[in-house]
């Protein structure tokens, strides 16, 4: 018998384009495809049953597609903080099934070099299974990095004490982000201090996956300092200063290292480095070759839910 994992398949392949050559790449399938047609004596040749199989995964992906449908609900608001500033920005935007739940979560912390941009919900995490999280934090200068931190911290606390309610598994949750979101994701992931003060336990999160995170001091905090942004310092507010063991798998994901922003793979290389050095087992690095820093995120996701599912699948067993 041969088993296919469907989901891992579609995305790898893309079976409209890659019909004619997709023998070489089943490869690890061929001699267990010819001892199943040699033993039943099965009339299809090996081409018509792998158009079979693959027929029945776009037939099966799409009929689990159309079995959950979702909704978004808008401009939540998730602090107790009630200055002027707060109240406009401290909103999330939550997308979930309409019915059904303990789904994954991923709470994701939009890009903007801490200064600009808005909560949003990637459309490449859309019907895929997932309770996704947009959050909105205040931005510098208004605002020092530490608040920033904060705001994301008190916003996964609220995801935690609440997402049961939108159709998410509290067990299953994923803290994520772009750029500054990526950044935010790691300083929550390292230093424990921030999500505890809302009395969550960082490594209580199934996994953290920063995509072109900034791995040293963020550049637009150094900017605050007086510091250019090729002068790279790591202080408190720099995710490697924290570099730990003990906590729950880390997915990088960054862009070329010759196309991304300011170094970002090599400093994510670095981090990774790091993170084994100090003992940690789980800290995973992926480059995007051909990708920049803004174009990364759509091959980007794709690996993140990717070990969304071998982390679920695992917590299953």
């Amino acid at each position: 018998m041969v088993l296919i994992d469907i989901t891992n398949f579609s995305q790898k392949y893309n079976y409209a384009q890659t019909k004619p050559n997709i023998l070489p790449k089943l490869a690890p399938f061929r001699l267990k495809i010819t001892t199943f047609t040699r033993h039943f004596n099965y009339p299809y040749t090996m081409n018509r049953l792998i158009t079979t199989i693959l027929t029945l995964c776009v037939a099966t992906t799409v009929a689990l597609a159309q079995a959950t449908t979702y909704k978004t609900e808008t401009d939540i608001r998730y602090t107790q903080k009630t200055d002027a500033y707060s109240r406009q920005r401290l909103t999330l935007d939550i997308y979930h099934p309409e019915s059904g739940g303990q789904m994954p979560v991923v709470v994701w912390f939009h890009s903007g070099g801490l200064e600009t941009g808005n909560k949003e919900i990637p459309h490449q995490l859309r019907e895929k299974g997932l309770v996704v999280v947009g959050v909105n934090y205040r931005q510098l200068p208004k605002v020092t990095a530490r608040e920033t931190i904060d705001d994301a911290a008190e916003a996964v606390a609220w995801v935690f004490n609440n997402i049961g309610s939108y159709g998410g598994n509290k067990r299953q949750i994923v803290v994520a982000g772009h750029s500054a979101g990526g950044y935010l994701s790691l300083m929550l992931c390292l230093d424990k201090k921030w999500l505890g003060r809302y009395g969550v336990d960082a490594d209580s999160v199934m996994m953290y996956a920063p995509l072109s995170g900034q791995t040293i001091t963020h550049f637009n905090v150094r900017k605050m300092q007086g510091i250019p942004p090729l002068r790279a310092t790591i202080d408190e507010l720099a995710p490697l200063y924290w570099v730990r063991a003990d906590c729950p798998p880390i997915v990088l994901v960054c862009g070329d290292r010759e196309q991304e922003l300011f170094g970002r793979y090599d400093e994510n290389q670095y981090f990774a480095r790091m993170m084994k050095l100090v003992g940690h087992k789980q800290t995973y690095l992926y480059e995007l070759d051909g990708y920049d820093h803004g174009d990364m995120i759509g091959p980007g996701l794709p690996v993140v839910l990717k070990h969304i599912r071998k982390m679920t699948a695992k917590q299953g067993e």
